[in-house]
């Protein structure tokens, strides 16, 4: 069968490839949209129930298409998420279809341009945008493996503390999921270990503002990728039960067993390193660094704000962070299940154009790749801190369709 022909191809349907749809409408460039499933699969299949969106109503947007809520100072539920984006879907009415998976793409032999292989044929292109997102393959350490514990299920899969088998539950990671899940689970009447790494804390709200309006006033949601600093920890902030401050020291408190990072594993016991302390600190330093930035912009803006004395208070270190446990009998402990929620990859195997690095990741300067044509979207700091938000993708695809109109 000969080839079809497109002029852009976007490849992935959720927010991204809907934003860049939209720009390229704005543009009069012609395009085709593939999604391997359904429009904003993630969405749908890959968010547990009782996950709340960690940004505030108010700032939740996609270009042009507003989200429309009660409360601006809520927080939405995963499903209404959904269906604000399958409602932008609606609103954008882009070229797409579904259940289409594309299996490899390349350069085309001998001229200009691409060649995606799909599960329904071959697809030639001028442009491809790959708009797959920065999720998508869980990461799951080896070490559990074949350990005693029964029931382990990365963080993208779990759904409620329904699903899993009777006994405590371990949950592995203190980013902004490990930290929900684990408050779910004890708020559901679980015995909760919670292994705790390097982590980013910042205040959910300060001085009545919330965190996401004050990366804003101070432009630290529009820093440049250039400029980011060596970490590559994201911010461990919630929107369950009404949005507040993460703090370890409470979840211990109330009755969660911290525990340091996993190192090893076997015959049925888990090992800790003996750096939970260390980990809390790290975090509090990011916590009260942020504070003092706060102080200091109300202070240069001479903004009418009240102060937040209580935002400072720092918990007494409860007897799992001075006495450490270093070790776990997954038997002996009543350990039912293992929570990772120990991040994600990206994958893109299928892609045979040298435009990945030595460990997979895309080679780009906001999103342009030095292979004519060819770009990516909805990347973590594609551009800037918030080109993987929700209100930032649009930005970059605009851009990118910029280019690819200036190409046409």
């Amino acid at each position: 069968m000969p080839a079809e022909q497109v002029q852009t191809l976007i490849i992935g349907g959720g927010q991204a490839g809907l934003a860049m749809s939209h720009r390229l409408k704005q543009r009069g460039c012609a395009h085709l949209v593939l999604e391997r499933q359904r429009i904003a699969e993630r969405w749908r299949s890959e968010r547990w129930d009782g996950l709340r969106f960690q940004f505030p109503n108010w700032s939740v947007r996609l270009p042009d298409f507003p989200f429309a809520h009660v409360d601006p100072d809520g927080f939405a539920a995963s499903a209404e998420i959904l269906d604000y984006i399958t409602a932008y879907a609606t609103f954008v009415a882009p070229p797409i279809r579904c259940g289409v998976a594309v299996t490899s793409l390349r350069c085309r032999d001998g001229a200009n341009g691409f060649v995606a292989e799909t599960c329904e044929g071959t697809i030639e292109a001028a442009n491809v945008v790959v708009a797959t997102g920065p999720y998508q393959r869980g990461v799951i350490p080896n070490l559990l493996r074949d350990e005693a514990c029964g029931f382990q299920v990365h963080a993208s899969r779990y759904a409620n503390p329904s699903q899993l088998p009777p006994g405590a539950v371990l949950v592995v990671g203190s980013g902004a999921s490990g930290a929900q899940i684990a408050e779910e689970l004890f708020r559901a009447g679980r015995r909760v270990y919670l292994s705790v790494g390097r982590h980013t804390r910042l205040p959910r709200r300060y001085r009545g503002r919330d965190l996401i309006w004050w990366l804003s006033a101070m432009g630290i949601d529009q820093t440049p990728v250039e400029e980011r600093g060596p970490s590559r920890l994201l911010p461990v902030i919630s929107g369950a039960y009404g949005g507040h401050t993460i703090d370890f020291r409470r979840f211990a408190a109330e009755g969660v067993t911290l525990l340091g990072r996993v190192v090893a594993a076997h015959d049925g016991r888990i090992d800790f390193a003996p750096d939970l302390a260390d980990s809390l600190a790290g975090g509090d330093a990011v916590y009260s660094g942020f504070l003092d930035m706060a102080d200091a912009h109300v202070e240069r803006r001479r903004l009418e704000m009240p102060e937040d004395p209580a935002a400072r208070a720092v918990l007494t270190d409860p007897r799992c962070v001075t006495e450490p446990l270093r070790r776990l009998d997954l038997r002996g402990d009543g350990i039912g299940a293992a929570i990772w929620a120990t991040g994600y990859g990206v994958d893109f195997g299928w892609i045979d154009i040298p435009v990945l690095d030595a460990q997979g990741e895309p080679i780009h300067r906001h999103g342009i790749t030095a292979v004519p044509g060819l770009y990516f979207l909805g990347l973590q700091w594609l551009s800037k801190m918030n080109s993987s938000f929700l209100s930032g993708v649009g930005d970059d695809a605009a851009v990118l369709a910029d280019h690819i109109a200036a190409r046409a």
